[in-house]
Formats: C-alpha cells, structure tokens, sequence
C-alpha cells in the first residue's frame, strides 16, 4: 500500500518564507502536506518527477472581481493558470449581506453574466461557491458600500444612529460567518459618502475580530495625500489592520508622489501599526465609466445620474468638472490626460458591442460630440454599466512597487476564459498575466526581486495579512495549495490589444490536494473551499 497519494519528486522547493530554495521531494495525504525532505525510501499512489522545476505553495489574489465569473464557470482558467489558489473578492460591494433595499441594485449590477443572487448573507455566499463547485479556494470581505446600499441607499448625507448601529451589526455577522475583514473604495459612490468617522466605528468592530481593514482609498492621484491621510487616521483610532487596496499613483502630475507615499506608511509600520498594500502589474486601471463624473451627480443612484446626465445645464456643469482638478472627488477623466487614453471595454447593451475595443476619443469622433457629452451618453444609453480602462499608472512606479517587501499582489478583475460569454468583455490583461508577470517579468527576467521573495510575496504574505492559518507555505500539516512552474517559462502573453491569453509555464497546481492543473492543462476537478476568517465563530 502506498505511503502517500501524491509525492513530487526532486524540485526545487520555495517554502513562502523567502529563504533560499532546497532540492526535495514533498508528500501530498488528502489535503495536507504530509512530508517535506528526501522521500526515495516512501512510495505514492501518484509520483510525479519535477526535478529541474520549482514548487511553491499556492498564490493568493489579494482583489479578485471573480464573485460571478466562478457561478458562470468555476474552473477560474485565468487564475489557476498563473498558480492562484485562493480568489479574495469584496472589494466595497461584496455579495452579501443583502436585503430587499439592496437587492435590486445588486440584480442590475450582474451585467452580461446573468447569475442569479441565492443567497442572503455574505456567509451563504461562499458556501454557495463551495456548494457549488469551483477550482480555487474563496473568501471575501464584507464591504462597506453595500452596507450603506442595505441602509442609507444610494443617499449622499451621514447615517444615522440607528442606521449606523444596523451597518455595525451586519460587520459582526459577517466576520462570524467568516469574512477576513472590511473593504472599501472611496471614490465611488454609495461609499464615496461615507464619512471618516462613520468608517471608524465600523472597523472598531472589524478590530474586534482582528479582522483587516482594506481600502481603496479616497484619492489614488490629485489629492492622495489626504487619501493616504484619511487611511492611517482610520488605522490609528480604530486600532485595525490595515491594507491599501492596488497600490497606484493614478496620473502623471503625481507620479513623483510614491517615495512619498512609501516612507508614510513604513513611519506607521515603525509606530506598530500593521499597514500592508498590495498591487497589479499593468500601467492602466479598469473600472466604470460614470467614475469620469461627478460624485453629487451620482447621488440617489443610477436613475437620478441618468436624469441628471440628461439635463442640458447640467451636462455643461459636469463637462467643466470633468476637466478640473477638485477637492474630494477622484477625476479619473483628467488623471488619463485625455480621451484617448481611456478604452471602453463592456457594455451590457447588444447595440453598444461595437464601441467594444475602441477609445472614448474613436467614439466621439465616430458620433461627431464632445468626449465628455459623449462619456455621458454612454453611460445614459448602457443604463450606467459602461466598462472602461484607465491609463494612468507610470511604469516605473510599477517597478519600484515590484520591490517593496509589504506589496503583495492582485488581478482586480475576474477569472475568465477566452471562451463563450466572457469574450463579451475586451478584458484587461491583468486578468490572465497580473501574477505571471510579477513571477516571470519582474522577478525572474528582469531580476527586480529574488524568485523566493517574489514567492513570499505572492503566498506567505498575504496569507499572514488576512490571518489564514495553514496556508501561504509549504509546510508539513498545511493545506496542499501546491504549484509546480519553470521560472524560465513563465510569460504573460496578455496585452492591451489581445488580452484573452493564457499565461504561460505552470506545470501542475494542486487545491487542498487535488491536482486542478497536469502538465499544463486544467484537469477539471473543483476542489475549492470557503476559507473562513479569523473571527469565524462557526464549526
């Protein structure tokens, strides 16, 4: 009878700690590591040769969009393919707790993949996700911004008290269920309205659990100073853990601004907070078109937006803002320079698919309007779901984040195919190469990194930050999340242009012990879990 179920025989193993690889063997038994070492004397019910590979544990997507894409199809290609296994969703409007005040939001907000919501809480979600059957491990924060969907709506004025009191209870019950902490993103509306302080008493609570704190602050450019501000101050008086949300300095006016930004947070690490960030590795952002407008024109939700976008007086107002550097609102149309650096990528309307690929300058050229009027349009026409990229990141800030031993790593978009319902979107490439090309790019061709830190980076890091035991290393009586790659092959053959391509060089990935990924290709099993957070109060 064997001794094992699996054993990989003779790479070259990474544990996650940073140290130097060693040359070994590793034992697989059901979904833990069994053995580490030179097992030649101990047999397997499978034994594959990895010698001249290297093995690692599992990689963990700190901002994964993937929420829908794994209910459309649960085999995450994209990520599992890069080595991910362990998908971290919830960025401001996770997929519980909802209510009925919510729900029709969350409905409309489902776009081209048509899934529908079966679930309540947050906590149901996941298991739902286990229930159901997916390839990589899930968790999720709870997020703000649905929060105040479930209470204050889509309103631009302050909670009150009672509706506060409910926000801080639906906190607790997801931590309980198994959330890892807090998200929120500042810039956006419902969250755009909350105040500090309303985000303070909200992570006491998350504190409470030693959950973590995750945002994607109020300014990543004009005025990040304060965003960074607002960020720590939370930290501070709440006593919480925080996280940065895809660390960036969004437009060329800032992009001088990130050894400031560096030395601010590590004078807080000193102070003892625990402050982390983490980031994607592409020069551009994705996120909706209606954030080139104002905040105040986005208050009471999508159909006052679209009223409002459609009065003559107003549109000149929102044109002028558009081009104008203001307090308190993040301007993504002016961070670009222009509209020719913003791609329009999704629109749920059949009718629009045709804009699909071409920039917001292509179109208004096409329509003979303004590229403001015509931002607007779009928006007015698509119902509010138009899908844009951003580009506005300096790719030597990207290089200099590859290096900051805090900075773990995320895709920020869903795990896709390049198949059937998800060639709908022109995705952004960061969705099939954000961890390739951290790996094989920034590490291991271009030397930014050593491999067994930008490993670290990748899985003990994060693992560490979100407080998940036996996960992010490869040690006896932790999880089997197990990668197999040849650093050489590693490549990320995504772009801009053709972005629905695979990433290159993982050989073989292991979820909790079973093999979703042989010789390249996906096996088909889903053994993924609902990895719950550390203040998880359930069996």
């Amino acid at each position: 009878m064997p001794d094992y179920d699996v054993i990989l025989r003779g790479g070259t193993l990474y544990d996650g700690s940073g140290e130097a690889p060693i040359i070994g063997d590793i034992a697989l038994q059901g979904d833990t590591i069994a053995a580490i070492g030179n097992l030649s004397d101990k047999t397997a019910a499978q034994e594959i040769d990895v010698s001249g590979l290297a093995v690692a544990p599992g990689f963990i997507n700190m901002l994964s969009w993937a929420v829908v894409s794994l209910i459309v199809d649960g085999k995450s290609q994209s990520d599992i393919r890069q080595g991910v296994t362990l998908e971290v969703v919830g960025e401001a409007i996770s997929m519980g707790p909802v209510n009925e005040k919510s729900r029709p939001e969350m409905e409309s907000m489902r776009g081209n993949m048509g899934a529908k919501l079966e679930w309540e809480t947050l906590g149901e979600y996941l298991q739902f996700m286990e229930d159901r059957g997916i390839s990589t491990n899930i968790t999720s924060f709870v997020g703000a911004s649905l929060l105040r969907m479930n209470t204050v709506g889509y309103d631009d004025r302050p909670a009150t008290p009672e509706e506060l009191e409910e926000m801080k209870q639906m906190v607790r019950q997801a931590m309980e269920e198994g959330a890892v902490g807090m998200s929120t993103a500042l810039i956006y509306p419902p969250g755009a309205y909350a105040s500090t302080e309303e985000l303070t008493e909200l992570c006491r609570v998350v504190a409470e659990y030693d959950g973590l704190y995750i945002s994607h602050m109020r300014s990543e450019g004009d005025t990040i100073e304060e965003g960074l501000e607002e960020f720590l101050s939370i930290v501070r008086d709440a006593n919480v853990r925080g996280e940065i949300y895809h660390l960036k300095i969004a437009g060329r006016d800032n992009w001088g601004k990130l050894d400031w930004l560096v030395e601010k947070v590590e004078a807080a690490q000193a102070e003892g907070y625990e402050v982390t960030a983490d980031m994607y590795t592409y020069p551009a952002g994705s996120t909706g078109l209606r954030a080139t407008i104002p905040p105040w024109v986005h208050d009471g939700g999508t159909e006052k937006l679209i009223e409002r976008l459609k009065d003559p007086e107003l549109r000149e107002q929102i044109k002028i803002e558009m081009n104008t550097s203001t307090e308190g609102w993040e301007n993504l149309y002016r961070a670009v320079g222009g509209p020719e650096n913003i791609l329009l990528v999704d629109f749920d309307s059949p009718e629009m698919q045709p804009y699909v690929g071409k920039t917001l300058a292509q179109v208004a050229e096409e329509r003979g309007t303004k590229p403001e009027y015509t931002a607007m349009d779009l928006i007015i026409e698509d119902k509010g779901n138009v899908s844009a990229i951003y580009f506005m990141i300096d790719e030597a800030n990207i290089r200099r984040q590859a290096q900051i031993p805090w900075v773990s790593i995320c895709s920020d978009s869903p795990s896709l195919a390049p198949e059937g319902i998800f060639l709908k979107e022109h995705a952004h490439p960061r969705a099939y190469g954000s961890f390739a090309r951290f790996l094989g790019y920034y590490a291991y061709q271009e030397g930014l990194v050593p491999v067994e830190e930008a490993i670290r980076r990748l899985a003990a890091l994060p693992a560490e930050v979100l407080r998940i035991p036996r996960r992010g290393k490869l040690e006896e009586g932790f999880f089997a999340d197990v990668v197999v790659f040849d650093p050489a092959n590693v490549t990320a053959p995504a772009t801009f242009e053709n972005p629905a391509q695979y990433a290159t060089g993982m050989e073989h990935v292991f979820v909790n012990g079973v093999q979703v990924i042989a010789e390249g290709e996906h096996t088909g099993a889903k053994p993924g879990r609902f990895v719950k957070g550390p203040g998880y109060t359930g069996d």
